[in-house]
Parts: structure tokens; C-alpha cells; sequence
């Protein structure tokens, strides 16, 4: 179950109307991924530069760039192979980019509480995100559809766009150092979420797989039974 599920669905018919003139526009899925990127980064540059408010505001315009690409494809017909990669592999580097610069600020910053097990929360965070989408592209590569956990990259995004945005860092940044924990915390829990998930349900597709590369069609096999 995602921490924030029931907000999916609200959020997506809000949308609409601006998924709808993007198609109306013409324009591109992968210049809206190219876009989010760039305000993750530089969302990234202001919470390295102690400008908390503003690295929350612009991680969450991110966040809705993230969700405008899918829908666009999907509703232009623009999906594509490469576009797919394309998104993956920029999503991968917004979630690292977001947690080094939170990392350099609570290693900089002066009057910092708890500041060097802040900052080891902060590499838990970037590897346990990072394994969160690893851990799901590899079940999609085994045939599952692995969409398991409390905290994917929109909760990610949310919780810690969202707190910066209205709290900032907090007094002794207290508040910034709790959500990266907290984050950091749930990531984990994610990733062993989908790897039960996949222990359970992997040999349920072992034989098609092995089918698949063998290049053995699936219906001359039904057929034989």
C-alpha cells in the first residue's frame, strides 16, 4: 500500500485539462522529462545552497512535470521504447541529485543537529531509492508487475517538496533531517516489500520465462497440452 494512494486519483483527473493542451500543443514527452530534470537539479542546487523553501517548491513542480510525461504519451499515442528508458534513467538521477543536496547542506550548514548521522540518513536514502526502481525494473524483466511498497518516488517527492516548501529546515534542521530518516526508513522497507513480493510470485512465471528464451511461442505450447 503507497503512503499517499489515496491522493492518486484526485490528482490525476486535476490534471487532465493541462495533459490534454499539452497534447493539443504538440508537445514532446521526452521535453517534459528534460524539463522536470532540469528543476530537480537545480531543486537540488538550492537545498545544497541552504534555500530550502525554494529546493521544495521546485522539487515539487518536478514532481508534476514526472506524472505530465506519462500522460501525455499515453494520451498522444507518443509512448516509446526509448522514451520509457529515457524517463527511468532521468528519474534515477533526480532521486540522487535530490538527496546530495540535501546531504550538502546538512554537512555544511552551520548549527546542525545530529549532523553526521543526518548525513549517512541521506546515502541510506539515495541507495534504498535507487534500489526501490532497481528492485521493480528487474520484476518487470521476470514478467511481474512489481508496483509493491509504502514509499515510491512520488511519495519521495511529495513528502520532502512539501515539508521544505512549508517548514523549511527546521530549527537546528531538526524537520529536514526527520523526513531524509524518515524517507530513508521507508525506502528500505519498500525495497523488502518487493523482494518478498518477488520471492512469492516469481515461480508462478519461471516456465514462460525459460518458454520466452527459448524462443518457444507460448500458444504452440498451450496447444501440446
Amino acid at each position: 500500500m503507497k503512503l499517499l494512494g489515496a491522493l492518486e486519483k484526485p490528482f490525476y483527473v486535476a490534471v487532465n485539462p493541462l495533459v490534454a493542451w499539452l497534447i493539443r500543443s504538440g508537445v514532446r514527452p521526452n521535453t517534459i522529462t528534460t524539463i522536470g530534470t532540469g528543476l530537480v537539479l537545480v531543486s537540488a542546487v538550492a537545498f545544497g545552497a541552504g534555500q530550502i523553501r525554494l529546493g521544495g517548491l521546485l522539487l515539487l513542480l518536478s514532481g508534476v512535470t514526472d506524472t505530465l510525461d506519462g500522460q501525455v504519451a499515453r494520451g498522444g499515442a507518443m509512448v516509446t521504447k526509448f522514451g520509457a528508458f529515457y524517463d527511468s534513467t532521468l528519474d534515477r538521477v533526480g532521486d540522487g541529485a535530490t538527496f546530495i543536496g540535501i546531504g550538502a547542506f546538512l554537512l555544511t550548514a552551520p548549527d546542525v543537529a545530529y549532523r553526521v548521522p543526518a548525513v549517512i540518513a541521506c546515502m541510506v536514502a539515495i541507495l534504498s531509492s535507487l534500489l526501490v526502481s532497481y528492485a521493480r525494473a528487474r520484476a518487470e524483466g521476470l514478467g511481474l508487475d512489481c508496483k509493491v511498497g509504502i514509499a515510491q518516488r512520488a511519495e519521495r517527492i511529495l513528502l520532502v517538496g512539501l515539508f521544505s516548501l512549508l517548514v523549511g529546515a527546521g530549527p537546528h534542521a531538526l524537520v529536514l533531517e526527520a523526513i531524509v530518516a524518515l524517507l530513508a526508513v521507508a525506502s528500505v522497507i519498500t525495497v523488502v516489500q518487493r523482494f518478498v513480493y518477488v520471492h512469492r510470485h516469481a515461480d508462478a512465471v519461471k516456465e514462460p520465462a525459460r518458454v520466452r528464451e527459448a524462443g518457444v511461442p507460448l500458444d504452440s505450447l498451450a496447444k501440446g497440452r
